[in-house]
This record gives structure tokens, sequence and C-alpha cells, in this order.
């Protein structure tokens, strides 16, 4: 039962296919989701090529399940990642920015191949 607590605790934090939600973008994710007025949706990150870092990504409100999903818990919000988008989110971070100079979800991939200086691709 040790073993089995532990791979559940390193799943929702550091699992290799997994993503890290920070503390703040946690905290605005359930803010956004209880502005909505439902309790049966998740946060979906998606990844589609494109964008001048080779990655554009997608996230929005999701209620359903698909199958290989990859479900993680921060302190009471599921981030889900479709099967396909997973490796390439491994090890990413999202947080949220509500700075003058910038507000919003921010993705910080070590995947990403290039730096972009646009913002399209992150944002």
């Amino acid at each position: 039962m040790t073993t089995e607590a532990h791979t559940e605790s390193t799943e929702a934090t550091a699992a290799p296919t997994g993503v890290l939600l920070t503390d703040v973008a946690a905290v605005k994710v359930k803010a956004l989701i209880e502005q909505e007025g439902r309790d049966d949706l998740r946060l979906r990150i998606a990844v589609q090529p494109g964008g001048c870092s080779g990655l554009r990504y997608q996230l929005f409100f999701d209620e359903r399940s698909l199958d290989g999903d990859v479900v993680s818990d921060f302190d009471g919000v599921e981030v889900v990642v479709d099967r396909m988008s997973a490796p390439y989110l491994a090890g990413a971070t999202i947080d949220f920015a509500d700075r003058i100079d910038a507000q919003g979800f921010t993705i910080d991939n070590p995947n990403a191949q290039n730096s972009c200086a646009c913002g399209d691709s992150f944002h």
C-alpha cells in the first residue's frame, strides 16, 4: 500500500508524461470553472504542430473523457492531456500571468524546438 500511494502522488505531480499546473494557475482554473457553474469540467490541453516554436497549444474546458487520456489532479483541478499530445507536453509547466505586460495562461515547455518572439504559439 505504501508503494501504491507513492505512485499516485508521483503521477499527480511529476509523471514523465504529465504537465505541471502551478498553484496560481490552479486557482485561476478553479475560479473560471466556478463562473461556468459546472462541476464536470476539466482543463484539457492539446498540442498541434505549427507556430513559430513548432507547437501550438489549445487550452479549453472539457467534460469528455477520451481513450488514453492522461489525467493529473492539482488541488482539485483536473488537467487532461490526450495520448497524442502527452509526449509533447512531458515536463511542461502551465502558469497564469496577471501583470500589466502579460495576462493569461503561459506554457513553459522544454520540448518546444525554438523560442517564439511572436507570442502566438504560447498564449
